[in-house]
Order: structure tokens, then sequence, then C-alpha cells
């Protein structure tokens, strides 16, 4: 592959979190590869300083504008297809919403590594508006444009069956399905900084409406044992305001620290509909066993009763009465994965989605 020139698109890089670990994998893979994203935010984006980025218009307006997905969100469609293409061999679109709909020569090979169908248009429409922030003209022109810049990518790769599934339902294409990689050699090398609490659940992941982190916070309002959120988000002020004193909150934690936590805690809680979940490989890594909503992606990331259990109901009823469940196996759960010493990971180690990447854009 030395002598191909390669792009690499995402929607945008502004953030810390599972898919940008992805990137991170993509760019050892390809380090030549030059980055195009709608707009680079250096602060909170510190992961990516070594990149060669392009971005797009967006990047010079106004932050109050940039930063907003709902100011911005007409701008998206205009911004990436108007990218030009044409000096590169290969172009490679990691994306979730807007990147897949780049526009390519016919000479160009476009493969796309599809996080998920656009959540706000199709499979969580109602988690994000439900204030109704954008009129129906708008969010209908959004979900027919959606479905044409579809079709544009010449290969589709689903991180997981749930979005296989979802790419058929919404966008009618078949896809070929590769687990996001885990990077054994980077969990192993992490020095644990122990966690002061015992006896909690822990819940990972942005504070946003479609994570369900509320769901998980009015079940422990109603038990007495603690529960620690790590993440930040739109949400978190409000969250905040209803939690009860059992309920901790924290943001911008280090590796250490994480690995800190799930090496202790009773049991990692996914109470949202995933796409696929990297935060479970990483509990599981630390022997931390994992709840999960069986509709979720994150269901194909565990084994039922031997490194995690699931709950079918998305309410506060059915995940009190599995955490019961949960609560008696836990330790069983634990010993598990403490035992397997993350085997059951294997399937998603770094090397093996290299190998099949590789051979996937060749073809």
């Amino acid at each position: 592959m030395d002598n191909k020139k390669i792009a690499i698109v995402y929607d945008w890089i502004d953030k810390w979190g599972g898919v940008e670990r992805v990137l991170i994998v993509l760019h050892e893979m390809f380090p030549k590869a030059v980055f195009y994203t709608s707009y680079f935010d250096k602060k909170n984006a510190s992961w990516a300083k070594n990149l060669n980025i392009k971005t797009s218009f967006i990047q010079k307006l106004p932050d109050f504008i940039k930063k907003s997905r709902i100011f911005s969100l007409l701008f998206y469609p205009i911004a990436f297809e108007s990218f030009n293409f044409n000096d590169y061999d290969i172009v490679i679109s990691v994306s979730s919403s807007f990147a897949k709909s780049i526009i390519t020569k016919p000479n160009i090979k476009h493969f796309l590594y599809l996080l998920t169908p656009t959540r706000f248009l199709w499979s969580h429409h109602n988690d994000y508006f439900k204030n109704n922030f954008i009129t129906d003209f708008i969010f209908q022109y959004l979900k027919k444009w959606d479905l044409v810049s579809s079709q544009r990518p010449d290969s589709v790769i689903s991180i997981s069956n749930k979005v296989k599934e979802r790419a058929k339902r919404y966008y009618k294409i078949n896809s070929k399905v590769l687990y996001p990689p885990f990077d054994f050699e980077h969990w192993e090398n992490v020095k644990i900084k122990p966690s002061t609490f015992n006896n909690f659940y822990l819940v990972v992941g942005r504070l946003e409406n479609y994570k369900k982190i509320e769901l998980v916070l009015k079940t422990f309002n109603r038990r007495k044992d603690y529960l620690i959120i790590v993440g930040k988000g739109s949400l978190k002020n409000s969250l905040e305001k209803i939690a009860n004193k059992n309920i901790v909150f924290y943001s911008d934690l280090k590796d250490e620290e994480l690995a800190g936590l799930y090496s202790k805690a009773k049991g990692l809680i996914m109470p949202q509909n995933e796409d696929f979940g990297y935060v479970s490989l990483e509990a599981q890594f630390f022997g931390c066993p994992v709840l999960t909503f069986k509709e979720s992606g994150a269901s194909e990331t565990i084994i039922e009763g031997k490194t995690g259990f699931y709950f079918y109901k998305q309410t506060v009823k059915d995940l009190l009465s599995n955490l019961e469940r949960f609560d008696k196996i836990a330790y069983n759960l634990r010993s598990n994965l403490i035992v397997g010493k993350g085997k059951s990971l294997l399937f998603f180690d770094k090397k093996r989605f290299i190998k099949e990447f590789i051979k996937i854009i060749n073809l």
C-alpha cells in the first residue's frame, strides 16, 4: 500500500472517545494519509495534533455556530461535498453522519467504515429532537439527502451486526462487518491508578439523550450503593441536579484512572442502544463484567452468563430487577474474566482488524 495515496475522512475531530481510537489505528496503518474533516478542535482533540488534517470552511465559522450541531446542521452537506479527492487512489470515510457524503471520481475507491446510519435522522431521532429544534421540512430534506449520500461509497464496512442491520433497513445496502480494533498492547501498559470507591457500578459515555444515562441515574436514586458516571456532554448539569448523593460524576479521566475504576467496579452498565460499545471491551479487559441492553450492539461484545448479562427493557423497573440478578452473579462473572485473561476479547484484537481491513481495501 506504500505506493497508494490515501485520504481518511471523519465527521469532526473535536473530542476523544472510542471512535477516535479507530482513527489512531488508521493513522498507524497509513502514516502518510491526509485526514479531512469539517473542523478540528485543537484543545479538545489534542490526540490528533500529529495528524495531517485538512478542514472545511466550517473551521472558520464563529464558535457558537461551529460547535453547535443544530446551528451548523445545514453546512455539513456542503462542506463534505466540496472536498476534492482527485489526487488520491483510495478514500476511507469513517462516519456516523456526513463524512460518507464525499464525492469521488469513478477511478478512486471510496470505502466507508460505517459507525451507524445517521442517528438523528433514523434510529434515534426522538432522542435528539424532543423539542422539535428543526422543522419537518429540513428534517425530510436531510433524510432524503442522507439516503442519496449513503449510496456513494464503493464498499461499506459496518462496525457491528447491529449497524449492518440498520444499514440494510435504512439505506437498503449490504455491508461487511469488521469490529473496531482493541489495542491489547496499549491497555497492558496502562498503570492502574486504584479507585478510592468500593461497592459501586460504573457508567462510561457521553452525557447525551441517546446514551440513556438518565435511566441508570433514576434507577440508582432507588438504590443505596454507589454509581460512578464518567463522561461529559450537554446533559451534565441537568443530570447532576436530579442525582442522589450516592451518584458521583467524573470527566476527562486518564486511562490510568479509568483502569482503576474498571478494576474495582461490580459492573459496567450500558443502557443505550449502542452501535458497538468500545468501553465494554475496556471494562472486560480489567475484569469488569457488563450489563447491557440486549438490542444494543454492545451485546455482541459479551458472552451472556460468562462475561456479562443482558436486560431487555429500557425501564427503571426492568433495570432494577436485572441489577438484583446481576448482584448475585457479579463475583462469578468477574472471576471468569480474570481467569480468562482477555481471551474472550481476542476476536476484537487490533492485529486482526488491521489484517482484515487491508484485505478488504485490496479487493
